[in-house]
């Protein structure tokens, strides 16, 4: 069973990931989607005064409003869901889940209309990826579900055997079985492709043999913006990266560059762990 883990605040943002999941989970055999939603420790009026402090109470509430949501998207579906809401921190909450649920993959919502909301949503969902262990969806809040035909892996190519996440990357393969480019950016392919560059390449087919993969040695400085071009006019279904956990991930999410992949790319992306 692929168990997807969707949580929710009930914003367009966090609604449309939640469609988009439903949607997937209609081609995933044997699929689960949980829809979460996090409520904070203590409910209170404009003024600060606490209106109560009963977590079952708060709780029930969001077990309500998560059901509520989901007769309006359910509707004529088979599809296995489960809700669940849970007191306290969302990244904690989801930590917890994706070990206790097994999770296989984390849906999450990303926007960048406004500043506060790259704040408040991309935070949190930009701390998920470097937090919990276990692939991480964003989802753009434009992106509808489409089959996933054609897939953009993006690779530094440096110690690939180490580095790349095969296990799950060969998993979320064989869910869609794609057509898959490896798309790697580096200046310095300006002149030709490098010995180490091929060795890796060698190395790479080995890890993904039977996917057949495509190459693209992009010879430019914008990480960011080559990848998004480069998905974007291969009419890619799905951008996956595997950030590293020193220096790759800052690479990757924290550049202005990364911003305008993060918030502004209408491809979903998908976070794998090492």
């Amino acid at each position: 069973m692929i168990r997807l883990l969707v949580p929710t605040d009930f914003s367009e943002t966090s609604r449309n990931a939640v469609a988009y999941a439903l949607d997937m989970a209609e081609f995933i055999p044997l699929s689960r989607v949980i829809l979460f939603n996090s409520f904070d420790k203590l409910a209170a009026g404009s003024d600060g005064t606490p209106l109560f402090n009963d977590p079952s109470m708060r709780r029930n509430i969001s077990l309500a409003a998560l059901e509520n949501l989901g007769n309006g998207i359910l509707l004529n579906r088979n599809i296995d869901v489960k809700l669940m809401a849970e007191e306290g921190s969302l990244t904690d909450n989801l930590e917890k889940l994706v070990e206790t649920e097994h999770i296989d993959i984390v849906v999450m919502g990303i926007n960048g209309a406004t500043r506060m909301e790259q704040i408040m949503i991309g935070s949190s969902t930009l701390g998920a990826i470097s937090r919990l262990n276990c692939p991480v969806l964003v989802i753009p809040p434009l992106a509808r579900y489409n089959r996933i035909r054609t897939v953009v892996y993006a690779s530094d190519m440096k110690n690939v055997a180490e580095t790349t996440p095969v296990k799950t990357l060969k998993k979320i393969l064989d869910l869609f079985n794609p057509r898959i480019y490896v798309a790697n950016v580096d200046i310095e392919h300006y002149v030709e492709i490098s010995e180490d560059y091929k060795r890796e390449k060698a190395e790479m087919d080995k890890l993904l043999e039977g996917f057949e993969p495509e190459y693209a040695f992009i010879r430019l400085y914008d990480f960011a913006e080559a990848i998004h071009q480069f998905a974007t006019d291969r009419k890619a279904d799905l951008i996956i990266t595997a950030p590293k956990k020193h220096g790759f991930l800052e690479k990757i999410f924290a550049t202005s560059h990364t911003e305008k992949l993060a918030y502004h790319t209408h491809i979903p992306l998908l976070a794998l762990q090492e």
